[in-house]
């Protein structure tokens, strides 16, 4: 792996280049409140932001609360959520979260990764997003498919692409907490946009020369 040095010049310079392609970057999520990200965002596994979207705009009118989700056959989440994929699995997450918070916080969304990192399906990703979009205290920056593949590319780290959690530790490494949100938001309109997993577009990539992978 690059020193750490090298590595917070190449991150210095990419947050650089990504802030001019995309001024407006932020979580594509839509939600109106810390619980309908939480949601959101474990609807999210799998599946784009566009249709967890389509989803939620009746699901949160149907489930507004955690006591909502608790209270309900698990059945009739699943057939809410089931255009979002793997939702047996999903609907089962989110009742055991919604009955976690209700029994063991009060019906309040904790705001520390401790807590959040052990409600039922709430891994370091889903927790960071919370932490960092809708508390603004983010424990780290949030890596999903797309940061930690081009994580990957960059340099920025030395694990492969599905290391979570050892990508998070070296990109908080050589990040400044500042930009961890807005690099997370960054790299993942870059990953949707140009740095596809399928079919880069290599020549319209704006990080190209810092590419280490290239296709």
């Amino acid at each position: 792996m690059h020193s750490l040095v090298d590595r917070k010049k190449r991150v210095t310079n990419v947050i650089r280049v990504l802030k001019k392609q995309f001024p407006d970057a932020q979580c594509s999520l839509d939600h109106r409140s810390p619980f309908q990200l939480l949601i959101a965002t474990i609807l999210s596994a799998q599946c784009t932001d566009a249709r967890v979207n389509i989803v939620t705009k009746d699901l949160f009118q149907d489930f507004p609360a955690p006591d909502d989700f608790a209270s309900a056959p698990v059945e009739e989440i699943e057939d809410a959520i089931r255009s979002t994929g793997f939702y047996r699995n999903k609907a089962k997450n989110i009742k055991s979260c919604c009955t976690d918070i209700i029994q063991k916080h009060n019906g309040a969304l904790p705001e520390n990764m401790k807590e959040l990192n052990a409600l039922s399906g709430v891994g370091r990703k889903t927790a960071n997003v919370l932490l960092g979009v809708a508390f603004g205290k983010p424990d780290g920056v949030v890596v999903d498919t797309h940061v930690g593949r081009i994580a990957v590319k960059l340099g920025l780290t030395a694990h492969g692409p599905k290391e979570a959690v050892k990508i998070e530790r070296d990109l908080n490494e050589c990040i400044g907490k500042k930009h961890w949100v807005a690099i997370g938001h960054l790299l993942i309109e870059h990953g949707r946009t140009t740095c596809k997993a399928r079919n880069p577009k290599c020549d319209d990539c704006k990080l190209y020369k810092h590419c280490e992978v290239r296709a």
